[in-house]
């Protein structure tokens, strides 16, 4: 498990920690979990520019395009990791 997440971080270009907490966030913004007030904030030190930028950017969406999104980027993620 260690090595296919550190395989899928270096993808994405972060830390191992960085990934897991995206994927956490992926995983709780699927399941309407996660309230506002509870997600990262943009101006948290964890993040770059341009996450700060898609972050911000992913939060313009409506719930709905958030949710296709998040499916898209996890179904791209295990096909990346299926390959490796």
């Amino acid at each position: 498990m260690r090595e296919r997440i550190a395989v899928v971080a270096r993808n994405h270009h972060r830390s191992m920690n960085s990934e897991i907490i995206a994927r956490l966030e992926q995983s709780m913004l699927q399941e309407g979990a996660l309230d506002e007030g509870v997600s990262m904030r943009l101006d948290s030190p964890e993040l770059t520019l341009h996450e700060r930028e898609l972050l911000q950017r992913f939060r313009q969406l409506s719930r709905r395009q958030q949710n296709a999104l998040v499916a898209l980027i996890a179904h791209d993620a295990e096909l990346a990791a299926e390959e490796s």
